[in-house]
């Protein structure tokens, strides 16, 4: 099983966003069960969620763990393929967010367009890897700090500018034949502390003046 995979196919994005479909997903990320041990936990007869199950297995959201006799009866038991699922933006291609229409450094949707053109790609590679049975080469660094104040913030963010800035401008390498070029983003945004059952509008971004980065840092 997959810690997570990215789901690409309208269809299989669909299937896995019905609150049925999803419980069974997580019921099965847990560990393999038949129809039967999934329908007392869902609250539904034995044939729906093998209706359900097949609908899954058809888009590759879950798989055959094996099978057991049950009286004259045979049980499938089946598995999540992953114990989580990110829908990429590849699913709702003609609306996908496009970073490269604005930019604005300080624009929380333009973050989220970030967002989601990371997962798209990421995605992409997982899936070309997977299929020509490669390693993909990828980094990333997670953290957490507390600014003292507003000001303190633009400063961080300044040095932070400047810095991979530099870093760009020293390894970048425009005429290496054999190079391969490298995305690079970072995002600076508050913690959230505990998910919201029903999210709120996004805010409208708040603007500080900062001064002119040195370098392009996506």
């Amino acid at each position: 099983m997959l810690d997570v995979t990215v789901i690409e196919d309208p269809e299989a994005a669909a299937v896995s966003l019905d609150p049925v479909r999803a419980r069974l997903l997580a019921e099965l990320a847990a560990g393999p069960a038949s129809a039967a041990m999934l329908a007392g936990k869902v609250g539904l007869p034995r044939q729906k969620v093998n209706y359900h199950l097949k609908a899954l297995e058809r888009h590759g959201l879950v798989e055959l763990a094996g099978e057991r006799r049950k009286g004259n009866v045979t049980e499938r038991l089946m598995r999540a393929t992953a114990a989580s699922y990110v829908i990429s933006p590849l699913a709702l291609a003609p609306v996908q967010p496009d970073p490269d229409r604005f930019r604005d450094q300080l624009s929380a949707r333009w973050l989220l367009a970030l967002g989601a053109r990371l997962v798209r790609d990421v995605g992409s590679l997982i899936t070309g890897a997977a299929k020509a049975r490669k390693g993909l080469a990828t980094y990333a660094l997670d953290g957490e700090v507390r600014f003292a104040s507003a000001a303190d913030r633009a400063a961080f963010i300044q040095e932070l500018t400047a810095g991979v800035g530099a870093l760009i401008r020293k390894y970048d390498a425009p005429d290496a034949e054999s190079g391969r070029d490298h995305r690079i983003v970072v995002a600076v945004h508050p913690t959230v502390t505990s998910p919201s059952p029903s999210p709120a509008p996004l805010p409208s971004p708040e603007r500080r003046p900062l001064p002119t980065p040195e370098a392009d840092s996506e």
